[in-house]
């Protein structure tokens, strides 16, 4: 079980979920292969602008093959034809790398026909195959309403779902219920793994040191900072937050500061939202690179976590900016309802989850947490570094690693 193939549309080398794996299993004695599309995640910039199929790049041991993929924008007709691209050029391109047969193939799905791809490859090389779930699909579709369960498209991914659940050796799921979605299926719950997302931990407290942004709410120890991080669009929920703060203002509680780190389609919109109703609470900052998350979150007293109301939140919830608030020793509020057995703020108890789509839940919550003594907030940040501990990446590669070598 010495040569990986991990395949996941956006993959690239240097950072990310896949990368970070390979990173660990490479310096446990594996040779690892990403497989990824030449474009970006927005689909506007691409790594090949000439007539090659494909390019490979090797950092640190680990080689990455970008297979061409056209560009694309939205997701509309351009996008699907862009994984179409990259599915059919795996198919094509992996022979180039025979002489390393796979002794594993690892389809993680931001599309399910990555998984479909690496089902074809799974069979082709006589292997184990592992499918990794990280977003349902079509469920998620179906949930935001962007596709009708009884359609034709949405039956065709049911029973593509269905199909690839069957077959694979091993099924990894990000968020913890998926042994729950997988027995609603009426699918044998026996090959179902939970690894979810995580934080490095040394290159966040790296970057913590390293890359200081200066910024003037940051550095005003006078305010009690409250942060998110993260995408402005329809489905975060940020208009809660928004309507949340002109809540707290009402309220009296003039010391509580919020500080918005992201962009997105809703962002101008809510900007001018605030200004209409002088909600002057509320700062709306630019996006920056990753890099310079540890040092914000470090700077917060309190971190949030948004969202919307969806029934597929019963399975639980795998955000990377989660583990990046865990990292960050500082409490975490949520609006993410969930069971409890999935709610892994209560788990750790390191904050508090308040119901979803509530503005004034949510503007009771962040009182309750700003109202709490200095030495309670102080044990729930330090019950956060416990949480961040348990999903380090080194710790999730225990558990792959597990995974890959199990019969």
């Amino acid at each position: 079980m010495k040569n990986i193939w991990i395949l996941n549309h956006y993959a690239k080398l240097g950072s990310g979920r896949h990368y970070k794996f390979a990173h660990n299993l490479y310096k446990r004695g594996y040779n690892v292969k990403l497989f990824a599309a030449s474009t970006a995640h927005n689909g506007n910039k691409n790594r090949i602008n000439d007539s090659s199929k494909y390019i490979e790049e090797v950092e640190d041991g680990i080689s990455c093959i970008y297979i061409k993929a056209r560009n694309y924008t939205g997701n509309g007709k351009q996008r699907i034809l862009n994984m179409l691209d990259y599915a059919y050029g795996l198919l094509s391109v992996s022979k180039k790398f025979d002489e390393e047969k796979p002794d594993v193939i690892y389809a993680s799905s931001v599309h399910p026909l990555t998984w479909l791809a690496g089902y074809r490859l799974a069979k082709r090389y006589n292997t184990k195959f592992i499918a990794e779930t990280r977003d349902l699909w079509p469920e998620t579709l179906v949930a935001m309403d962007r596709i009708d369960k009884n359609s034709i498209s949405g039956k065709i991914l049911y029973k593509l779902e269905k199909f690839i659940y069957k077959k694979a050796d091993k099924l990894i799921f990000t968020f913890p219920g998926g042994k729950d979605y997988v027995e609603s299926l009426g699918i044998d719950i026996s090959k179902v793994r939970y690894i979810n997302n995580g934080v490095d931990l040394e290159e966040f407290d790296k970057n913590k040191s390293a890359c200081i942004l200066k910024d003037s709410d940051l550095d005003d120890d006078n305010t009690f900072k409250v942060v998110y991080t993260g995408s402005i669009g329809k489905y975060n929920g940020v208009n809660y937050l928004v309507e949340a703060a002109n809540i707290i203002k009402k309220s009296g509680y003039t010391n509580i500061k919020i500080l918005i780190w992201g962009n997105g389609t809703e962002k101008n919109k809510l900007e001018a939202y605030i200004k209409k109703n002088k909600i002057d609470n509320v700062t709306f900052k630019n996006s920056v690179n990753k890099k310079y998350i540890p040092y914000i979150l470090s700077k917060s007293d309190l971190n949030l976590l948004l969202g919307l109301k969806l029934d597929i939140n019963k399975y639980g919830l795998s955000p990377n900016k989660l583990f990046d608030y865990f990292a960050s020793g500082k409490p975490v509020i949520s609006n993410r309802k969930l069971k409890v057995k999935y709610d892994l703020i209560k788990k750790y108890d390191c904050g508090i989850t308040v119901e979803d789509e509530s503005p004034d839940a949510l503007a009771n919550g962040i009182i309750e947490l700003y109202s709490m003594t200095k030495e309670k907030k102080h044990e729930l940040g330090k019950n956060s570094l416990i949480a961040a501990e348990d999903f380090d990446f080194k710790i999730l590669t225990d558990k792959l690693e597990n995974i890959i070598l199990e019969n």
